[in-house]
């Protein structure tokens, strides 16, 4: 018996407009600063951050400077810019990952949008090296397909959308081992809210926050189930 694919409603254009929100999802970031800086404090462990689509590891400061204050390494990917070369990046990063995991030991990775799909694919090919995986607003189903940026990237790499989606559906049966944390957002206007959750592992945690997809780098509710998830508060 096959499992048939999911099928999640697109993101909406009314969520789209409502990324225009992101000056305001920062402005509560700093008036919620004193109360984040208070979580537990972490142990030091390793945490690699991999930035979404088209995005440089700047984008991943304001989380790593976060992070690096509740006392973890917070390492950057070593790639560039995210250009969407989910395959090539996996495997560039898996080979890494040994000099990283001989100093550090097991990593977590924390990926935004598309870097949460290349922190999934090389969860999976390096169990033993990866910890943990915490997902914001990423394509878990369908790839590009249900993304609004889908048509653009499947141009860019030659794919053909549905095709690509049931490749995303048979990676995704394989299962993964470690903890897992999605983060979403019904108000998405990039990633389909219904996408960005794991319906395949029945250990993944799925957690719904209020915000724009642009802003879940910098999202206070983000950052505190974060600081919450590395600490144990599950």
């Amino acid at each position: 018996m096959t499992t048939p694919l999911p099928q999640p409603a697109p993101p909406s254009r009314a969520n789209l407009f409502l990324e225009a929100r992101v000056p305001l999802e920062f402005g509560a970031l700093m008036l919620s600063a004193p109360g984040l800086l208070r979580l537990p404090k972490g142990d030091g462990r390793a945490i690699i951050l991999l930035p979404g689509y088209m995005a440089s590891p700047s984008s991943m400061w304001p989380l790593a400077q976060f992070l690096r204050h509740l006392n973890y390494t917070p390492l950057d990917w070593g790639l560039g810019t995210n250009r969407g070369k989910v395959d090539a990046d996996v495997q560039r990063l898996s080979e890494r990952l040994p000099m990283i995991s001989a100093q550090h030991g097991p990593v977590t990775l924390i990926g935004w949008s598309l870097g949460g799909v290349i922190s999934r694919e090389t969860a999976r090919l390096n169990p033993e090296m990866i910890a943990e995986v915490i997902t914001m607003g990423t394509p878990v189903i369908g790839g590009p397909k249900y993304t609004t940026v889908g048509e653009v990237f499947a141009r860019s790499e030659g794919l053909d959308l549905d095709e690509f989606e049931k490749e995303v559906h048979a990676r995704n049966l394989l299962g993964l081992r470690q903890p897992l944390t999605c983060i979403y957002s019904r108000s998405d206007g990039v990633v389909s809210w219904e996408a960005a959750r794991d319906i395949y592992n029945d250990h993944a945690r799925n957690i719904e926050v209020v915000s724009s997809h642009v802003g879940l780098g910098f999202n206070p509710s983000v950052w505190r189930i974060i600081g919450k998830t590395l600490a144990g508060d599950r």
